[in-house]
């Protein structure tokens, strides 16, 4: 059996490197790529899209009977609780 090492791409900068175990940074080519990775999810410049909804009142009267329908169902007395302290 051959002893090939996969070769990656570096996420941050794009360098060819050899992902294994020999490398502590992966999939990082370097501790700089990974600080800069790690500072750009820190500072929430990485986002998963989402498409706002836009709901009438009465979409979401049902939505919230929905959820207390199904927080009840979950655990009867969380529900009760959370009443009794508003």
């Amino acid at each position: 059996m051959t002893d090939q090492k996969l070769q990656v791409k570096c996420p941050q900068c794009g360098l060819l490197i050899f992902y294994s175990t020999d490398n502590p940074h992966r999939p990082f080519c370097s501790e700089r790529c990974k600080i800069i990775d790690l500072g750009a999810w820190a500072s929430e410049s990485y986002k998963v899209p989402v498409e706002s909804q836009n709901y009438n009142e009465k979409e979401l009267e049902q939505l919230y009977t929905e959820l207390e329908k199904a927080e009840n169902d979950a655990d009867p007395n969380t529900v009760a609780d959370r009443k009794q302290q508003e």
